[in-house]
């Protein structure tokens, strides 16, 4: 069976930040210590991502996100 892609509106608040995170390049223990959770609950939320955007990978959802405006990123300095 196919993915069925959502709009990407369904993300929720974690969702946009652990990806916005993996965007800047964190891999997910850093994302977990960050945010004070397991990492398994990082992978849970970015594999639920990687569904609701209808891809298989980071690099897929960093990409899907950015081109419907679901995601920014500041440049770092």
């Amino acid at each position: 069976m196919a993915k069925q892609a959502t709009t990407g509106q369904s993300l929720t608040r974690q969702e946009r930040n652990m990806l916005r995170m993996a965007a800047t390049g964190l891999i997910n223990r850093e994302i977990a210590s960050r945010e004070g959770v397991s990492k398994r609950t990082v992978d849970f939320h970015l594999y639920n991502t990687y569904e609701k955007l209808g891809v298989s990978n980071r690099i897929q959802a960093i990409n899907i996100a950015r081109s419907r405006g679901l995601l920014e990123i500041s440049a770092a300095a």
